[in-house]
């Protein structure tokens, strides 16, 4: 019997939508509902760069390779283009009917080319002639003569006109690049008092197009938009340099086959399919949006020092031991400690690397980069540690994608410091979020472990939610040293894991084992339940187990940011499975399961998600936490996710996205809990 499964991308693009629902909620403050349309379109724009690319491949596959798919790939893409076009009407409706009226409110304008002043016509009249004119680069088109290369994300006015000594000619038509690449999208206007006008670089453009075709009358200007394929298409993993072969395939990232070709549905029949021709798109590749492409650029949007227009800040609160400890290894040597960003500052973790770098009794530091932020404090450390006679070595994941680049720029960076670099190597992405220092105390050496859902990244710290736990217990760090020695050397370790559940080693029996601990014991009558926090279920077989443990009775919650193949309410099936997601200000990040295990409940933290990449092809690590204290307080900030009503949506077989409401007179938001959970704590 084949299982009910919602498609990974259809509950992906179900996902995205959600951070559409925050762009339309007027409880939201208005500049970071711009924000959350920023974030909808950064999303958008790498699905179809990934996702969209990679099924719109399929299409080119042998008969006998489609035929083992379990979808049609020219089926899922109109269903894809369906949900993403409505998605785009409706994000069009909540920026022009809904924020755009309310920033009127706030005296701010965002105002077109024929709505401008003269003071306003002659600064914008400067500003194009001063500042943009070196980078528009207007193109007459010729067909099958004149094609000019679009460049990714770029974006671009076609242009339709006509010849003023020929005005009852052909149409003709050209490309302008509007530069938002070199320039503010945004750009101020001189403005009344108690008045802030802005207009779009695109209109700007739009002003002075008349400039570049002095001899043409224009008809009028459409945006478009060319995204491009991003996967690394590298055909041989196992032979040759790997970090070589990347580099070549990251140079044709920029310039790989459409995936998505954008455009003003305004547009005229006759221009689209000029375009059409001209640059070769196939009509499966062509969507409507609005006026304007790149909506990303809302997170520059600004201003006007309206801070009252965003969210209230929320610094994050100093760990109460671990913040600017002179000797965190006495505290962490102490008890294990337990870190909550961004609601605690990611100082101690920087602290952490910094102080290890210092300590003359500090021997060795390892780490693994997976995605880590352009200036790292945690790399700077490193590379100083190694001046100061330690032994570093750093796992460097150059399969880290769309961070490939800064990656290989970092591994060359801490290989001329003196670190011992490893690199990835074929077959095999390492996720796992781990480091470890060995110290030399009493002349014994003891290790100190670090590990997290997160990345080493001090900026996503700011807005990712995740754990982080730094240990000294010999159950952790000598099967931490287990996962460092495989990465250096290639080879299984001589002992098994009996704590970690590492990816490519244990990590998928371990799961099955715990939830079939949860059939047992309710098959036995016995209570049984489990809850479970992760960013994606996708895997089949993961799945099956879920639903086989609710057929037996056991309550399932499951906390899910974005991608959810399960489906959840199925009499007979999963009618004991409940499914929330939460979007709100911080993005969460964390993995985090529970299962109950016959009232003594086991609490790990993961950096996986329930993927089949993740399970089988990734180095993961999942870890327990067995301080009585840290399961408690992780067991708190849980029990507020599954009792949000504020910013919980319920995931079901509908796919209706509808926010959890509850008739209590106290709301629960629970990030916002969780902060004043970690204030009181400091107080």
């Amino acid at each position: 019997m084949s299982l009910p499964l919602t498609h990974r991308d259809i509950s992906w693009l179900s996902f995205n939508y959600r951070v559409l629902q925050e762009a339309k909620d007027p409880a939201v403050p208005l500049l970071e509902r711009l924000k959350f349309l920023a974030i909808y379109s950064s999303n958008l724009d790498e699905f179809f760069r990934i996702r969209v690319a990679g099924i719109r491949n399929l299409k080119k596959v042998g008969k006998k390779t489609r035929a083992q798919l379990d979808f049609d790939p020219s089926e899922m893409l109109r269903h894809i283009h369906q949900i993403v076009n409505r998605h785009q009407e409706e994000f069009s409706e909540i920026f022009e009917q809904q924020i755009v009226p309310e920033l009127s409110k706030q005296h701010i304008h965002i105002l077109r080319r024929l709505d401008l002043n003269e003071e306003q016509q002659k600064f914008v009249e400067n500003y194009f002639h001063e500042k943009l004119l070196p980078f528009v680069m207007p193109v007459l088109l010729v067909k099958h003569r004149i094609r000019p290369f679009l460049a990714n994300a770029n974006l671009y006015l076609a242009v339709h006109l006509r010849p003023k000594k020929r005005p009852l000619s052909e149409s003709e038509y050209a490309l302008v690049k509007i530069p938002s690449d070199q320039l503010p999208r945004f750009v101020p206007l001189p403005s009344r008092a108690n008045r802030y006008d802005v207009i779009m670089l695109d209109d700007i453009v739009r002003h002075s197009v008349s400039w570049l075709f002095p001899g043409y009358d224009i008809q009028d200007t459409y945006s478009i938009k060319l995204t491009r394929d991003a996967e690394l298409y590298i055909d041989d993993e196992y032979s040759g340099d790997l970090v070589q072969k990347i580099k070549s395939s990251l140079q044709k990232r920029q310039v790989g086959p459409p995936s998505r070709f954008v455009y003003d549905r305004e547009m005229p029949e006759h221009l689209l399919m000029y375009l059409r021709d001209t640059f070769d798109i196939r009509k499966n590749d062509m969507l409507p949006e609005g006026r304007y492409h790149n909506n990303f650029d809302f997170f520059k949007f600004p201003d006007f020092g309206m801070s009252h227009l965003r969210n209230k800040p929320l610094p994050p609160l100093p760990h109460p031991l671990l913040h600017e400890a002179e000797n965190p290894f006495d505290i962490i040597r102490e008890k294990d400690q337990l870190l909550h960003v961004p609601y605690q500052s990611y100082q101690s973790v920087v602290n952490f690397f910094e102080r290890a770098a210092e300590d003359p009794a500090v021997t060795h530091i390892k780490v693994i980069q997976y995605r880590v932020a352009r200036n790292s404090r945690i790399m700077q450390a490193l590379m100083r540690a190694v001046q100061e006679g330690k032994q570093v070595s750093a796992f460097v994941e150059i399969k880290a994608r769309f961070d490939e680049a800064a990656n290989l720029e970092w591994g060359e960076k801490l290989e001329k410091a003196g670190v011992r670099v490893h690199y990835s190597f074929p077959g095999v992405k390492v996720h796992s979020k781990l480091a470890l220092v060995r110290r030399l105390e009493d002349g014994e050496p003891r290790l100190y472990s670090y590990l997290s859902t997160g990345n080493f990244h001090e900026e996503t710290a700011k807005i990712y939610s995740d754990f982080s736990l730094f240990t000294s217990d010999p159950r952790l760090t000598v099967e931490v040293s287990q996962v460092f020695s495989f990465l250096e050397n290639i080879k299984p370790p001589a002992q098994e894991f009996q704590h970690l559940l590492v990816g490519k080693f244990n990590l998928r029996p371990a799961f099955y084992q715990l939830i079939d601990n949860e059939i047992a014991a309710a098959k036995r009558k016995k209570p049984a339940g489990m809850i479970l926090k992760i960013n994606s279920l996708e895997d089949k077989d993961i799945i099956a187990k879920l639903y086989e443990a609710s057929q037996a009775g056991v309550k399932v919650q499951l906390i899910i940011r974005g991608i959810c193949c399960l489906v959840p309410g199925i009499e007979g099936l999963s009618e004991n499975i409940e499914v929330i997601s939460i979007v709100d200000r911080f993005l969460e990040h964390a993995r985090v399961f529970i299962f109950h295990n016959g009232g003594d409940e086991r609490i790990y933290l993961s950096s996986a998600d329930w993927m089949e990449r993740n399970l089988n092809y990734r180095i993961e690590t999942t870890f327990p936490v067995y301080a009585p204290e840290l399961k408690k307080e992780i067991r708190t900030l849980i029990d507020l996710q599954l009792n949000d009503d504020v910013k919980a949506r319920i995931i079901d077989r509908l796919d209706q996205n509808e926010y959890r409401r509850s008739t209590s007179d106290i709301p629960v938001r629970a990030q916002l809990e969780t902060y004043f959970f970690f204030k009181r704590k400091s107080e």
